[in-house]
């Protein structure tokens, strides 16, 4: 049948595809732990104090 072939993967295309994908995961993280650690300092510092902020 048309249509229902499998595509042939290149090595270089999916090694790609890979580092793409664990950079991504690894910005994700990173940013995620960064706004966790740094975020209530840089909105205390920008608002002026927790009761303001909520």
């Amino acid at each position: 049948m048309p249509g229902l072939e499998l595509p042939s993967w290149d090595p270089e295309t999916a090694v790609l595809i890979g580092t793409i994908l664990l950079e991504a995961v690894v910005l994700y993280v990173t940013y995620g732990g960064l706004e966790r650690l740094l975020g209530p300092r840089v909105m205390k510092l920008l608002v002026g104090g927790d009761e303001h902020g909520q």
